[in-house]
């Protein structure tokens, strides 16, 4: 891979930490809570990483085989990115400055907008601070109270959050099921409907029906918007998500996206028809009241969209590598999701034992970190292997062999 020289300053020399004072008694809780957390092996720590995102991931001073990324395509530590992030900035400065309404959409900005409705083929596509921002202020400006939004039980959290926003009736309807839907479409009251649904299940590696999603909203006048974050640049012809290579483009009216995964940059975005996305830029408050990103983040994801199109061997090497280990793993008892996606769980059940499996993991040298409830269900804990084209033969042999011991017993 190319690489650039870039001069590192040398981080700050640590210091021990101060002892911490005792909690305020307002926050006093506090206590409780994270020991409650703790006894039920959902305590988080946040490890440290140096260096790029890469095939190898350096973690609290360890150096690991990276399946913990989202970085699908390899782009995320990508010198070309670098440069033109660069560029970016060194033609508008760091800092937008202010939202995009006032004074902060930049050149580089407008640009990006242009090159994802062309990705898309859309007519126009609106850029938001973070992809949970994307979700979270669409669903609330495209619905309210006495409407109904239909929202798939393995939803983002930020699709959770937007229903919530949006102050509309919600109703769950379990993962991919059809005919749980038709019904509560059938059963909906006067008022708009949306059907929200992610097009790659970000946990457990399952795909969306959207043909069938497309025809249901069809049949009963709802909207239907897709967050297509683990998809973009990894499936469809062109590399622009599931909705292109399930050919339903037309039966979907907003489709959303992030650009901090297999693009590799960050950032998140809102795609459909023009008078949609005008209508987000007086209604969308994440967007209205938030300093756009950086020019160079803007820029370094307009590069990654271009070498999605030069380089599409990235993403079918991407598949096939999946499919040659979700079969190997399959073949070792490890249930497996029917369709081939890059991302891989392996259950372990209780949040304690998914914990467990990923130290092992990491004691073979390989970062796959465990996921535990809220991210899935309770009893559904697992750890995630998230494949990277950067990935070799080797590591995907290495990781193949951890998981046959673990499912083994061992």
């Amino acid at each position: 891979m190319p690489r650039m020289a870039c001069r590192v300053e040398p981080p700050p020399p640590d210091h021990p930490p101060t002892p911490a004072a005792p909690l305020p008694e307002p926050l006093a809780w506090v206590n409780a809570g994270l020991d409650r957390l703790a006894r039920h092996d959902l305590l988080r720590t946040r490890r440290v990483r140096s260096g790029r995102q890469g095939r190898e991931v350096d973690l609290d001073g360890r150096r690991l085989v990276n399946f913990g990324a989202n970085d699908y395509l390899g782009y995320a530590g990508d010198v070309r990115l670098v440069k033109a992030a660069s560029r970016a900035a060194c033609a508008e400065g760091f800092g937008a400055g202010a939202s995009p309404l006032v004074s902060g959409h930049g050149a580089t900005h407008a640009a990006l907008e242009r090159a994802i409705a062309r990705f898309l083929d859309v007519d126009a596509a609106l850029v938001f601070p973070s992809g949970f921002a994307a979700n979270a202020a669409t669903i609330a400006a495209l619905v309210g109270p006495g409407d109904l939004i239909c929202s798939d039980a393995r939803n983002h959290a930020s699709i959770i959050d937007g229903c919530r926003l949006s102050r509309a009736t919600v109703a769950v309807y379990p993962h991919r099921d059809l005919a749980a839907l038709r019904g509560l479409l059938q059963s909906a009251g006067p008022g708009r409907r949306l059907i929200v649904t992610d097009s790659l299940f970000s946990m457990d590696g399952t795909v969306a029906p959207l043909a069938d999603l497309c025809d249901l909203a069809g049949r009963h006048g709802a909207m239907l918007l897709v967050d297509e974050a683990h998809a973009t640049g990894v499936f469809g012809d062109r590399g622009s998500g599931l909705v292109e290579a399930h050919g339903c483009a037309a039966g979907v009216h907003v489709r959303v996206g992030t650009l901090s995964k297999a693009l590799g940059a960050a950032g998140g975005f809102v795609a459909g028809h023009r008078l949609l996305v005008q209508w987000l830029e007086h209604s969308a408050r994440a967007w209205i009241f938030s300093t756009a990103h950086p020019a160079a983040v803007a820029g370094g994801a307009l590069r990654a969209i271009e070498l999605v199109a030069e380089e599409p061997q990235r993403r079918r090497d991407l598949l096939l590598a999946a499919a040659t280990l979700r079969d190997r793993l399959a073949r070792a008892g490890l249930g497996m999701p029917a369709e081939v996606t890059q991302i891989i769980p392996v259950v372990a059940g209780a949040a304690a034992a998914a914990v467990s499996l990923g130290a092992r993991l990491a004691a073979a040298g390989l970062f796959v970190p465990a996921i535990r409830p809220p991210s899935v269900p309770e009893g559904g804990s697992l750890v995630r292997v998230s494949l990277s084209w950067l990935h070799t033969a080797e590591d995907l042999a290495r990781l193949g062999v951890a998981l046959e011991e673990h499912a083994r017993g061992h």
